[in-house]
């Protein structure tokens, strides 16, 4: 293809896709190779953002055995994906609820936070950013973003003060529970419900988290714990890697009437990479499509402003086609294909997010 050809392509990609396309309806006019380009062109002029990662663990500990795939992420791929952004967790394995033991897993949590956010700090071209306007100058300014999150407030036990301690460390959000019940909540994988979703303390906690302006992250939490910081909290809420239960019934999926309380919380539901999450299908079978099919579900019951993507790589996130996120266009190619505007996809993939952390940081 000639530069003038070339050139002549963008610019009627892009007059077709700020002028607003229907975002479900099928567009089978660009050839693979515009949309390619018109992945490029949003990548380069958008902020991106990936809400859940696990590299931090992976990164902190090279010869751990975690039983996930690994090497996921990294800066340079994300770079090659044209990812500006990940909400980077340090993951806290649940153990026991005595004194003893949440004294060793909080003195870990602390120790495996400050470890990253040093290792991430000396890196060339990154940057730690803990609100919206450093996303958005890091972005401008060609610098990658790693967001601080923890994933699962076990290791907070019943010390509300330690929130403002791992806020004052840097951490944006925190994904309230993991697979097991904790002294805030209950979560969606436990055998058995503790509290019937938050506990008395977990009320407290939300209230703290609403106080300091730090995301609630209601991925892993039960369907009673979800109501019930919806109707609490006084900030929206997130869950930052979760499928759709109507696709896929999995217990860390979202029913509609979940998915609809969040939105109506003003909050966001950043879809998971996960197979598990997608579809009964072999691993080999599950594709960028399946990703591309939550998306939809999502916008069509609660509207483009309340999703994005939260991949869960190197925790167990990954298809066919997004393996890693040196593949992140992949996944704009195929919205794209499917009708997805240029307004659509700036929301998608950083715009929602942006503004959700306006409203809770204010």
């Amino acid at each position: 293809m000639t530069n003038l050809f070339r050139t002549a392509s963008f610019i009627a990609v892009f007059a077709m896709l700020a002028s607003g396309t229907s975002s479900y309806a099928q567009n089978r006019t660009l050839t693979e190779e515009e949309l390619a380009m018109a992945a490029d062109k949003i990548h380069s002029k958008y902020l991106t953002i990936d809400t859940h990662n696990d590299a931090a663990l992976h990164i902190n500990n090279p010869n751990g055995k975690y039983g996930v795939t690994k090497g996921q992420v990294s800066f340079p791929m994300m770079r090659e994906g044209g990812l500006d952004a990940a909400f980077f967790a340090i993951f806290v394995n649940q153990g026991p609820r005595d004194s003893e033991s949440l004294q060793k897993v909080r003195e870990w949590t602390e120790n495996e936070l400050k470890k990253f956010l040093k290792y991430a700090s000396e890196q060339e071209g990154v940057r730690i950013a803990t609100t919206p306007a450093a996303l958005e100058k890091n972005k401008k300014e060609g610098y990658i973003s790693v967001v601080p999150a923890i994933e699962n407030g076990y290791p907070i036990g019943k010390d509300l003060s330690l929130i403002k301690y791992f806020h004052d460390l840097g951490v944006v959000a925190i994904t309230l529970c993991h697979n097991k019940n904790n002294d805030i909540c209950d979560a969606s994988m436990d055998t058995a419900p503790e509290h019937n979703g938050l506990s008395p303390f977990g009320e407290k906690v939300v209230k703290e988290m609403n106080r300091l302006g730090i995301a609630i992250d209601l991925s892993h939490a039960s369907t009673a714990t979800l109501f019930d910081v919806v109707k609490l909290s006084k900030q929206p809420v997130i869950a930052t890697h979760s499928g759709v239960w109507s696709i896929k019934n999995h217990n860390r999926n979202l029913k509609d009437e979940e998915i609809k309380a969040i939105a109506e919380n003003g909050g966001l539901i950043q879809v998971a990479t996960g197979r598990f999450f997608l579809s009964d299908r072999p691993k080999e079978e599950v594709t960028v499509k399946d990703i591309a099919d939550h998306v939809d579900y999502v916008v069509k019951l609660a509207g483009i402003d309340h999703t994005g993507l939260g991949t869960d790589f190197d925790g167990g996130g990954g298809v066919v086609g997004l393996e890693n996120v040196s593949k992140m266009k992949n996944l704009t190619i195929e919205l794209l294909r499917r009708g997805y505007s240029e307004e659509d996809l700036a929301k998608f993939w950083g715009k929602n997010l942006v503004n959700f952390l306006k409203k809770i940081q204010k």
